[in-house]
Order: structure tokens, then C-alpha cells, then sequence
């Protein structure tokens, strides 16, 4: 295993959101093994980010998120979808990457739907059992992938963070331009079927 070490993951959020472009997801339990090319990363960068479960400080749900870098921070949204999150930056600052798609590589059914932070957390059968691991276990670790130039990464705001005000117009979103996996493709483009 050539896990992506902990160094990686200290780093600022946005630096981490798009080193992440281009590498594998590997998730394996049960004898099952799936693999995810991340194409597309939100950051939070921080308890000054209005947008980020950070800016409420160090709860019970948050407190993983205060470090050490390079855990995995997993939640439930609406009840019933997990979210998939690296934990970054130093101890104490409170920073994560949202994955919010993958493109699938191996283990995953043909028609699997990567495309948004749930479908992600379903397809690779990551869930709340799942927080706080070190990313570099076996059950759940990073791997470097293909590096990602710069000329195919795009960037945006961030998805359904609207309540933060001017941080939800931050463009903290990256993707891969011409993955058909993203979660939601720019304006006047359409996913392919």
C-alpha cells in the first residue's frame, strides 16, 4: 500500500481540495474492494468560514475535524445521506475537504451513480462506522493517482451553502472539466447519459 501520509493532509484545505483531484479512494471491508478517482472537492477551510461545520467550534460531531490531519470525517445530511470528508491544516484549525464525486474504478457496478457527496458514500459503502479513521488503514485509505493538470481543473462555489452568506460565492469547489462524474456540471453544459 502507497497510502498518501499524513504530511499530505497537512496542508490548507484549499491546497489538499485540489492535490486530491486525480487520486483513488480505496475503501475495502467484507472482502470487498472499491475504488473512486476523486474529480471533484469542496473546502472548508476553517472556523472563520461561515460555510463550515467548523464555525459552530469543537463539538461532539465537530471535534474530529480539530485534528490530526488525515482522518476521514463522515456525517449524515438530511437524514439519511453520509458525506465523506479528509480532515486537514494543523491540529486545532479545524479545516475538511468534502469529496463530492468519484469516478468509478474498480468494485463498482457498471451504472453506479458517483455523481454527489451521497451517491459517493453509498457506491463505495462508506458510512458513520467510518469516521475518524486514518486514511492511510486498511479499510480506508488514499492512493496518488494520475495527476490532474492545472488547464483540466475548474473552479466554483461551493453546493448548498447558501446560509453563509459571502462564503457560499467562494470558489472552493474544484472539479475536473471533462469528467462526466462531476455532481453538478457548469452552467449550459449537460451530463451525458
Amino acid at each position: 500500500m502507497n497510502c498518501l501520509p499524513e504530511s499530505f493532509y497537512a496542508r490548507p484545505a484549499l491546497t489538499v481540495a485540489r492535490e486530491l483531484l486525480g487520486t483513488l479512494l480505496v475503501v475495502e471491508g467484507g472482502g470487498v474492494k472499491r475504488v473512486g478517482r476523486i474529480v471533484e472537492t469542496e473546502a472548508y477551510i476553517g472556523e472563520h468560514d461561515l460555510a463550515c461545520h467548523a464555525a459552530k467550534g469543537v463539538t461532539p460531531r465537530t471535534e474530529v475535524m480539530f485534528g490530526p490531519p488525515g482522518r476521514a470525517y463522515v456525517y449524515l445530511i438530511y437524514g439519511m445521506h453520509n458525506c465523506f470528508n479528509v480532515v486537514t491544516d494543523a491540529v486545532g484549525v479545524g479545516a475538511a475537504v468534502l469529496v463530492r464525486a468519484v469516478e468509478p474504478v474498480e468494485g463498482l457496478a457498471e451504472k453506479e451513480r458517483t455523481d454527489g457527496p451521497g451517491r459517493v458514500c453509498k457506491a463505495l459503502g462508506l458510512t458513520k462506522a467510518h469516521n475518524r479513521l486514518e486514511l492511510f488503514s486498511p479499510a480506508l485509505h488514499l492512493l496518488p493517482g494520475e495527476p490532474v493538470p492545472e488547464a483540466r481543473v475548474a473552479r466554483g462555489p461551493r453546493i448548498g451553502v447558501d446560509y453563509a452568506g459571502v462564503w457560499a460565492a467562494e470558489p472552493f469547489r474544484l472539479w475536473v472539466r471533462d469528467s462526466q462524474h462531476v455532481s453538478r456540471p457548469p452552467k449550459g453544459a449537460r451530463k451525458q447519459p
